[in-house]
């Protein structure tokens, strides 16, 4: 009870209770040394959506990634950025104390002298 095309090199079989409009069609391929080949056309595809959904996974974990690689290299240089303010300040707070006690010469308790959290002492 099969059904053969006439063409040997594209060969169907079609086995009994087997509905070929299903997407589990199966193929037999002749050719390449005699050598058979089964395609499954709606697994091939099911597998390649599969495939293609993992693929996508793993891209969006690479950007992922590669942005929170970004948003660290942007942390460390705010933290960068804000070590150099706070020397810059640290080196303003110590020229303001130098020049108050050039200024102040022998008086004492006349100027304000600034700790490096800029309190006033």
């Amino acid at each position: 009870n099969q059904r053969i095309s006439s063409n040997p090199r594209n060969r169907q079989i079609v086995q009994p209770g087997m509905n070929m409009g299903q997407d589990r069609q199966i193929q037999m391929i002749g050719g390449n040394g005699g050598n058979q080949f089964r395609q499954y056309a709606g697994q091939n595809v099911g597998n390649l959506n599969g495939y293609n959904e993992v693929q996508n996974v793993r891209n969006q974990k690479e950007e992922a990634g590669i942005q929170l690689q970004v948003e660290e290299y942007d942390l460390i240089a705010a933290t960068a950025d804000l070590d150099e303010i706070e020397e810059v300040n640290a080196n303003c707070i110590l020229m303001a104390n130098l020049q108050q006690a050039s200024s102040s010469g022998t008086q004492t308790n006349s100027a304000l002298v600034y700790d490096s959290d800029g309190s006033a002492e």
